[in-house]
Formats: C-alpha cells, sequence, structure tokens
C-alpha cells in the first residue's frame, strides 16, 4: 500500500532509517528553503520545471491537473525574480497539487500563505518574471546540488525535505 500524502511522516524518522543510504535512492534538501504556503505538511510524486527568470512553464504545470503531485521547480536559484504569486499559489490548490517547492523566490507572500498547499521557496522578491515561453518540464533536475527526477516522491514537514526514488509503504 502507498502512503497517502495525508497519512503522518516525519522527515526526521525517514532520515533515521535511510542515513546509511549510498544508493542514491534517498536524498535530502538542504535547509534553505522558507516556508511560504498554509501547508508545513506535504507530500507526493515530482513533477518538475526547469526555468529560469521566466515562469511560463510554471504556470502552464499549476493550471494543469495536480493529482496530489509536488512540483519541483528548478529556478536556477534565482533573487532576481518571483517565479510563483498569489495567483499561482492559488491555482497549484484550485487545481489540486499538493505542493510547489521553489529553487528561487516568491511573491505575494500574504496570499500565498492562504494557499491551501505547501510552499517552499528561497526568498520573497516582489518583481515579477519575463514570459519567454523557455524552460523544459518533466526532466531530471538539480535543486541546490540535488538531484530531483520526475516520479520521484517529495516529503516535506517542519524539519525538511526529502526525496526518495519510491514512496513510503505501509
Amino acid at each position: 500500500m502507498t502512503l497517502a500524502p495525508s497519512v503522518a511522516f516525519a522527515t526526521c524518522d525517514l532520515c533515521d532509517v535511510h542515513k546509511n543510504d549510498s544508493s542514491g535512492q534517498f536524498r535530502v534538501l538542504p535547509p534553505v528553503f522558507k516556508n511560504f504556503g498554509g501547508m508545513a505538511r506535504f507530500s507526493g510524486p515530482v513533477s518538475t520545471v526547469k526555468c529560469f527568470e521566466d515562469n511560463s512553464l510554471v504556470k502552464a504545470a499549476v493550471d494543469s491537473p495536480g493529482e496530489g503531485r509536488v512540483l519541483v521547480v528548478d529556478g536556477g536559484a534565482s533573487l532576481r525574480r518571483a517565479l510563483v504569486g498569489g495567483n499561482l499559489g492559488a491555482a497549484a490548490a484550485r487545481n489540486g497539487w499538493a505542493g510547489v517547492v521553489v529553487d528561487g523566490c516568491v511573491r505575494d507572500v500574504i496570499e500565498l500563505a492562504q494557499c491551501s498547499i505547501g510552499l517552499r521557496a528561497l526568498a520573497a522578491m516582489p518583481l515579477p518574471t519575463e514570459k519567454r515561453h523557455e524552460g523544459q518540464r518533466d526532466i531530471p533536475v538539480q535543486v541546490q546540488g540535488v538531484w530531483v527526477r520526475p516520479g520521484d516522491w517529495l516529503y516535506a514537514d517542519e524539519d525538511g525535505m526529502v526525496v526518495m526514488a519510491s514512496p513510503l509503504v505501509a
């Protein structure tokens, strides 16, 4: 049985179990992300977007059915433009995304806090992106030096975020 996002998990416990894993099947994201969403705990299978200071593909992703997935956005760790704002956060929640992890910035922080999704990013930045319709979707990405692949499972709670090649089983 696959662990549903609503079932309790703890990233600390997952790290205790997998602390000696050298296979690359278990990865821990660095503790540089801040919580901006309405839910501190979230999990689900990963979908990815790679873009740089252009959120066209992020918008397309959150406007599509999320089906409980977590969108991981490789924004190149840019602190110059916000890749997700209040409208995209609301779209992600409305369309059934469990969460969004942005290796970059967000804006409309008060609006994002009202969204019923998990949302992690590096910082807040009021400047929006340019729309160049560039980027790639559902490819392996590196987030803060950690590989995240479409179909991986991401688990996030108050202690951090971990990525696993396959879902937890009960």
